[in-house]
């Protein structure tokens, strides 16, 4: 089933394709270059939508229809634009300490972003390389990482822009990583435990005062009850005592104190 944005994904990274290439001026406006990013920053976006060749146009595209549309879903329309952008904006900035003076244009940093998201919530799904060999998709991530780390690093020289793959990669972590923690089950989680903690706390105070009375220094009839309410407490944990048994233990506490 094809998304909303998925499908304007592709439409535009089409239609730019055949106007850059068509327009040398236009591919030469959009594409990002690092050393003149001060002077054309649109070009930290509009770099992604500019592809050299029809292949890797179609490599892009290709991995965008399988993946994007089960990941916008999961996501939500929004935050899978986030993710898209944020991870080709990150492959963008990753580029500038290593590949200073290459423009670099392609939406791989971007669609590599939205590849860890697919790996990241179906890591076992499996992917067929040219429809025949099957790989889980998180190997598939961690593959692509090697050879993006070994082709940036190895000095490769082929033409490809391994720093913005990883930049990708490393944009769509971060973000999935920020709207996880954001999200209303974690903080609901986060409340929850806060909840549990704050309250054994709380009782774990009580019983280290409780646990200082004097029972010696009762009156035979406080003493009894004391007893009575002790041993409730023992039984069943400190939840189990009325206000009234509590606020017994309370006065005799503070005296002891």
């Amino acid at each position: 089933m094809m998304t909303p944005w998925v499908r304007r994904l592709l439409i535009a990274n089409v239609v730019m394709f055949f106007v850059s290439m068509s327009s040398p001026e236009v591919m030469r406006a959009l594409m990002f270059v690092p050393v003149l990013l001060p002077y054309r920053p649109w070009t930290l976006v509009t770099y992604m939508f500019l592809h050299g060749s029809f292949w890797h146009l179609a490599f892009n595209m290709i991995a965008l229809f399988f993946f994007g549309p089960r990941l916008e879903m999961r996501l939500g329309s929004r935050s899978f634009l986030y993710l898209y952008f944020i991870s080709g904006i990150t492959g963008a900035l990753l580029s500038i300490p290593f590949n200073p003076n290459t423009a670099i244009i392609g939406a791989s940093g971007a669609v590599f972003g939205v590849l860890l998201g697919f790996a990241r919530y179906w890591p076992r799904e499996r992917i067929y390389i040219w429809g025949v060999l099957p790989v889980e998709a998180r190997v598939l991530v961690i593959v692509m990482t090697a050879l993006s780390l070994y082709g940036g690093f190895g000095g490769a020289g082929d033409g490809v822009a391994h720093f913005a793959h990883l930049g990708g990669f490393v944009g769509g972590y971060l973000y999935l990583r920020w709207t996880e923690s954001r999200s209303p089950a974690k903080k609901f989680k986060a409340v929850a435990d806060g909840t549990a903690k704050r309250r054994w706390e709380t009782e774990g105070t009580k019983l280290d005062r409780w646990s200082r009375i004097d029972r010696e220094a009762m009156h035979e009839i406080n003493r009894e009850r004391f007893d009575e309410i002790w041993e409730k407490l023992q039984a069943a944990g400190a939840a189990s005592l009325s206000q009234r048994e509590q606020a017994f233990l309370d006065r005799f506490s503070s005296e002891a104190s």
